[in-house]
């Protein structure tokens, strides 16, 4: 989970780690790269809006390099910038802020799905 909001972060990671998935979190997309197995991770979830490298931003860089992982990406408004990105990027869902927790499961339910077929 990266996000640079601490509290919606920290909440991500303990609803998460309260059902069947493991998860960790990081305050921004530079501080993920930079961790000892960011490519071992089976899903990433983060926010669009980053301070430095943007959650799209991220997306590409990890396509551009051969990481196929699932991407969710999180945001809590659409712009115009977001839209036409959107179309260029193959993120796994969209969760527009607020969303549920049974939104976020099936998201990453069908990240793991879309891996193993």
């Amino acid at each position: 989970m990266i996000d640079d909001d601490e509290p919606f972060r920290a909440a991500l990671v303990e609803l998460l780690g309260s059902t069947a998935f493991d998860a960790l979190g990081f305050a921004s997309a530079e501080e993920f790269i930079s961790s000892k197995h960011a490519d071992a991770y089976d899903c990433i979830v983060t926010d669009i809006h980053l301070p430095g490298m943007s959650g799209i931003d991220l997306l590409r860089s990890l396509r551009s390099n051969q990481w196929s992982v699932p991407v969710i990406l999180i945001t809590a408004y659409m712009t115009p910038w977001l839209e036409a990105n959107l179309k260029s990027i193959d993120p796994i869902c969209l969760l527009m802020k607020p969303f549920s927790p049974d939104a976020l499961t099936a998201c990453i339910e069908k990240a793991f799905k879309g891996c193993k077929s």
